[in-house]
């Protein structure tokens, strides 16, 4: 089949967006001709370069920009958005030329990975696969009460801005119109529910790739003593660090390490934090590091702590159990979704003394119990190559296409409304 990719963000060898973006595109173009929207801007250079050295005859790319401020994403958060939503838009005109000579099956929306901002491929006369995308995630309320006040603003502007964004109506007509709209977690799937979308399903948009699985999973296993624990991820209030800390010095290990990788606003405060605790001697602070420098303080590290309060994805997960580590994480958002009960604890969220008091009792108890740990070890890294594996996740996209293609021939697409086909206009007349 003929399938056209959307995909603002993209490029080989990266993590996060531009790592969805290219490792959507490369696993699916093993079963289909895949034509890929993005910027030339970002990520051209390595694409080009990866294609020369490894060429993927079902893979072409497409690049552009916006005729105007084309690097107005480079000026700040804010404008990126901007910049984003006017590419979306310049996309439709591009993917329709490219429609009218090629003739796609099926259209995929991949990156941004942002349920709130509509994707104009929308417009096009074809079925419509959006996702995963994620975003709706935000922190229980209970757990306000430990951030500080900007970071309680912070929280507040998020579901304001959730709340304006949904209420667009390109991004109700994007939810509507897509056959099939998958969601990283819950949380996001049921906002998409309630802006329309009919056929929803949970699925991370992030995974691992073979070599990755395969590189992780022969770490060995670090000396039992001293039993070190990590947490990896930007010092952000919603990263629930703060609640790690809580937990480890309730859990009362005097021979046991925690090491923190990754740097951040909350870098003091949690230093300081561990000094109150009187654990500031177990706690090393190794700041930000290379993504081969991580890799290696995990492999020195036996569980990985991850209480982040809202998280879409988190790819240290997928490593941590790779790795053959259990993970201790809350049971929210996408750790929920990676982390099954054979490879470690899912705490409830309720309050932050029952999530701390939860999570001591199972660093406790992984922390005495070596064969846990090795079973759990071992369930982790069978689940992430039969479910998170970007090999698996390719041929599982592959088959989708085909079930939505003849979703689609059997169920006549609702032509736009009135006020659509009005907007459309508006569009073509910019």
């Amino acid at each position: 089949m003929k399938i056209l990719i959307s995909a603002y963000s993209c490029e080989p060898g990266k993590g996060s967006e531009r790592g969805v973006g290219w490792n959507v595109a490369k696993a699916v173009a093993k079963y289909h001709e895949v034509w890929v929207l993005t910027r030339p801007d970002e990520g051209k250079e390595t694409i080009e370069a990866e294609l020369t050295c490894n060429p993927e005859p079902n893979l072409h790319f497409v690049y552009f920009n916006l005729p105007i401020f084309g690097s107005m994403w480079k000026w700040g958060f804010g404008l990126m958005q901007l910049h984003y939503y006017l590419w979306q838009i310049q996309a439709y005109f591009v993917a329709l030329r490219l429609h009218q000579q090629i003739g796609f099956d099926l259209a995929h929306h991949v990156t941004f990975v942002k349920y709130s901002r509509p994707s104009f491929l929308a417009f096009l006369p074809i079925p419509l696969l959006w996702g995963p995308v994620g975003g709706g995630e935000f922190a229980p309320k209970a757990f306000w009460k430990d951030f500080s006040l900007k970071s309680k603003i912070h929280e507040q502007a998020r579901l304001l801005a959730c709340w304006i964004f949904e209420s667009d109506p390109f991004v109700r007509f994007t939810a509507k119109r897509s056959l099939v709209a998958k969601a990283t977690t819950e949380d996001t799937a049921a906002r998409m529910r309630n802006m329309g979308a009919k056929q929803v399903s949970i699925e991370l948009a992030i995974g691992l790739l073979k070599e990755e699985i395969t590189t992780l999973a022969q770490y060995p296993l670090p000396n039992k003593i001293p039993i070190r624990f990590i947490s990896i991820g930007r010092l952000l209030h919603w990263k629930g660090f703060h609640l790690g800390l809580r937990a480890f010095a309730q859990a009362n290990l005097p021979d046991a390490e925690y090491w923190i990788v990754g740097n951040g606003a909350e870098r003091q405060t949690l230093e300081q934090m561990a000094v109150t605790l009187n654990i500031s001697h177990q706690i090393k602070f190794w700041g930000e590091l290379s993504r081969a420098e991580t890799l290696q303080k995990l492999s020195e590290c036996m569980v990985l702590i991850h209480p982040s309060l809202h998280d879409s994805g988190a790819g240290v997960c997928l490593e941590a159990m790779a790795a053959g580590r259990p993970v201790i994480c809350l049971d929210l958002a996408g750790p929920a979704v990676q982390v099954a009960s054979d490879t470690g604890f899912k705490v409830a969220a309720s309050t932050p003394e029952q999530a701390v008091r939860e999570l001591s009792q199972a660093i406790a108890r992984l922390a005495r119990d070596g064969n846990l740990q090795q079973r759990m070890g071992e369930a982790g890294r069978k689940r992430v190559s039969e479910l998170f594996n970007w090999e698996v996740k390719g041929r599982d996209l592959a088959n989708l296409y085909e079930e939505i293609i003849t979703q689609s021939q059997v169920k006549t697409l609702s032509a736009p409304s009135a006020a659509i086909s009005t907007a459309i206009n508006n569009l073509e007349s910019l």
